[in-house]
């Protein structure tokens, strides 16, 4: 068995190649800003145990734990000067989990839309599907390359672009979609299942508006769960788990 086949063991998953969207707050653990190795290593190990199975693995990952642009923006900073520097956030970020997986022996590349050639490969469509093809995790950085545009549009026109078949939002603290926030409502209603537009019509806080029409428009599935759940995106790619599914 070659290094990039999956383990026999590995149960069937349920898509072939898929991607993963995390925030940048994902990575900060405990301490409340930046990064915390231990958490990179938490989740790259989730990674792997996907990539095990065979399944391609797109990721994006968020700038929150460094800078987020819409913050900057509010403290007075013009506003595309902020967002790119959240763009640049996500580079740091994504620069962080390549060095996690490849730790873990997993092959991996770090795909940017802002040319920084030392650092990261340039966007080009066709190479990053060959890299996939491969079975090298890409993780995409530096959001769309322009400013107005969150990472979660940037992870749902990739997702699209890659021909993945569905989008998994790994969140904190919550395992799926909810009516209102259960951190603060003991009444709160989970979804199994809930539609593009009533995500739109309620608000129901899953992705920005624009990547959810994005992924509507295109009938791509978005598959909520938590990232706290050791195996979790492992499981709901097994056909177990609790997530909610986004679509139709």
């Amino acid at each position: 068995m070659t290094a990039d086949a999956p383990a026999s063991d590995a149960p069937k998953a349920t898509f072939n190649r898929v991607m993963l969207k995390i925030s940048g707050e994902a990575l900060m653990g405990d301490q409340g800003f930046g990064l915390h190795p231990p958490t990179v290593q938490r989740i790259a190990q989730e990674v792997k145990s996907v990539h095990d199975m065979g399944v391609e693995i797109c990721m994006v990952i968020g700038g929150g734990n460094v800078f987020r642009g819409l913050q900057g923006s509010a403290q007075g900073m013009e506003r595309t000067t902020a967002d790119y520097m959240g763009m640049l956030a996500t580079v740091m970020n994504a620069l962080a989990m390549q060095s996690a997986l490849e730790g873990l022996g997993v092959f991996c590349r770090v795909i940017t839309a802002i040319r920084m050639d030392e650092v990261a490969e340039p966007y080009i469509r066709r190479r990053a599907v060959r890299h996939l093809e491969k079975k090298r995790v890409c993780i995409f950085a530096a959001g769309t390359g322009n400013p107005y545009f969150t990472t979660d549009t940037a992870a749902a026109l990739r997702a699209n672009e890659m021909a993945c078949e569905a989008i998994f939002m790994g969140k904190n603290g919550v395992d799926g979609v909810y009516d209102k926030d259960p951190r603060a409502h003991d009444d709160a209603k989970r979804y199994d299942k809930v539609s593009f537009d009533e995500v739109l019509a309620k608000n129901l806080k899953v992705m920005d508006a624009s990547a959810i029409a994005l992924a509507r428009d295109n009938n791509l599935p978005i598959v909520v769960f938590s990232l706290d759940e050791p195996g979790g995106f492992r499981g709901i790619l097994g056909g177990t788990g609790t997530c909610t599914v986004v679509g139709g």
